[in-house]
């Protein structure tokens, strides 16, 4: 069931949040293994919240959005007081437990959604695909030889699997809409300051390049859901919006009429042809729609080596932030377990011991360049299409070490990210969602991305479920449950 129809049903008790716990427990049970979506089992303390979920709504309590529902956080800067944290598998955290709560965990608690565990991502976030060496790479429910993309790779295989409804994603160069594009899910990556992003003891940390907190869903409808339980004003993130939006009522909005922009790579791409054949005729559904959409020129001047370059310029001083941080308090990562971390991972982050102040002003004069480029086009439409990654899923590796292409139509990309169109929106934050636009093969999932105007979430909502309606691709989950286990 989706998230929408769970609620529903225990709200209404035609459903016992006891039983639906134990019913996601037993499908975990039955398939993780295959996959390797979860890697911690939080099940003691969902048993327990289960019970009081059933306690309450039979007393007649107010009750939450999400009351009894399950649900899944990611294993990376994401925490829940006694659950170990290992900052996507490294090994030498596999015994490190926080005693707070990360935004997902405290808000999806707190509209009653029950947490059954963590899901697997890799070290640091810092790629589009998910493996590392502690627990291996998270494997595609379309294909278990294929990876899941990353980082937030573990929620969505266990999305795309029934293993739970809504999962946890984070997105700092497309952590959502990468593995919502290989495993044919929603993946909802909201305008920056929507959804809080709480960081100490740097509250600054999630804006070079923008961090988001967001959902992978089966569903437009439960990420909308999502996106009602996790937004909202904050005062811990000092870039958190104080707007109230009816998020569910974007669904019903007609889209007639509305300019969209078609980018079939982003200018600076290559994109494989397969990918570019289903999402050419994927946004054709728009003008089924009524809207009006045009292929454009973004005006990006750029190579995207150089761009992909930038972002893992722009987004290593964290990392380093996290080292040096541990390091204060006794763990030296970078010095007593150097091999806990991929060779490709200590290379940047070595390069960016050696950045200089003047190298961090220029990354940022280009990501303006990219920034500019986006909202220039969104001055005249209302929605830029693109394909949300320029390859179908990569086969996983038997090292720990997966990554994503290093060639695509004979082009050279950076295997971490430059196959990702995504992570332009975490350079200028705009909203954007990866859509099921269609199968390769009949097989393997290709994502289409949305990008809306700033703070224009509903946009992107309402354009996503008109698609939805026109192309619906709930059926295609079938192939996951046809797989052996």
């Amino acid at each position: 069931m989706t998230v929408a129809e769970l609620s529903t049903r225990i709200r209404r008790r035609e459903l016992s949040p006891v039983e639906v716990v134990e019913a996601f427990i037993h499908r975990i049970e039955e398939r993780n293994k295959s996959i390797n979506a979860f890697v911690y089992f939080g099940y003691e303390d969902a048993r327990r919240r289960a019970k009081d979920a059933e306690r309450a709504l039979m007393s007649g309590e107010e009750i939450g959005l999400l009351h009894g529902v399950p649900t899944a956080m990611k294993d990376l800067f994401d925490f829940y007081p006694g659950w170990v944290s290992t900052f996507g598998g490294i090994k030498a955290f596999k015994d490190f437990v926080p005693d707070f709560y990360c935004v997902y965990a405290e808000r999806i608690e707190k509209a009653g959604a029950i947490i059954l565990g963590k899901t697997n991502s890799p070290v640091m976030g810092f790629r589009g695909t998910c493996d590392n060496y502690l627990f291996g790479p998270s494997r595609n429910p379309f294909d278990v030889s294929k990876n899941t993309g990353g980082s937030s790779g573990g929620s969505a295989a266990a999305v795309a699997d029934g293993l739970v409804p809504i999962a946890e994603g984070t997105d700092g160069g497309g952590s959502i809409r990468i593995p919502a594009a290989w495993c044919g899910l929603y993946g909802y990556k909201a305008s920056f300051g929507r959804i809080p992003f709480v960081t100490r003891p740097n509250a600054f940390g999630g804006s070079m390049p923008f961090l988001f907190e967001g959902t992978l869903t089966r569903t437009v409808e439960d990420a909308a859901l999502g996106l009602s339980v996790l937004s909202g004003y904050d005062p811990r993130d000092p870039f958190s919006v104080d707007e109230d939006v009816d998020f569910m009522a974007a669904l019903r909005r007609s889209i007639k009429g509305w300019k969209i922009a078609y980018s079939p790579n982003f200018d600076v791409f290559p994109v494989d042809n397969r990918v570019s054949e289903v999402v050419a005729n994927a946004v054709k559904a728009f003008e089924e729609a009524g809207a009006h959409v045009e292929e454009v020129k973004m005006g990006i001047k750029r190579n995207q080596r150089e761009l992909s370059d930038v972002w893992c310029r722009l987004i290593i001083p964290i990392n380093i932030e996290f080292f040096e941080n541990f390091k204060q308090q006794g763990i030296d990562i970078l010095k007593d377990h150097r091999d806990d971390l991929p060779p490709q991972y200590i290379e940047w982050l070595e390069k960016g011991y050696r950045m200089t102040i003047l190298d961090l002003i220029r990354d940022q004069q280009i990501r303006t360049e990219i920034h500019d480029a986006i909202q220039n086009v969104l001055e005249d439409y209302d929605l830029i299409i693109t394909p949300t990654v320029a390859c179908p899923p990569v086969d996983n590796a038997d090292d720990g070490n997966t990554v994503g292409p290093t060639h695509i139509n004979g082009e050279e990309v950076d295997p971490l990210i430059g196959w990702c169109l995504t992570y332009f929106t975490n350079f200028s934050g705009h909203p954007s969602a990866s859509i099921p636009a269609g199968l390769i093969e009949n097989k393997l999932p290709v994502g289409m991305q949305i990008i809306g105007k700033r703070y224009a979430d509903a946009d992107v909502l309402a354009a996503s479920a008109t698609f939805e309606r026109i192309k619906p691709w709930y059926d295609i989950y079938k192939i996951c449950e046809s797989r052996p286990i």
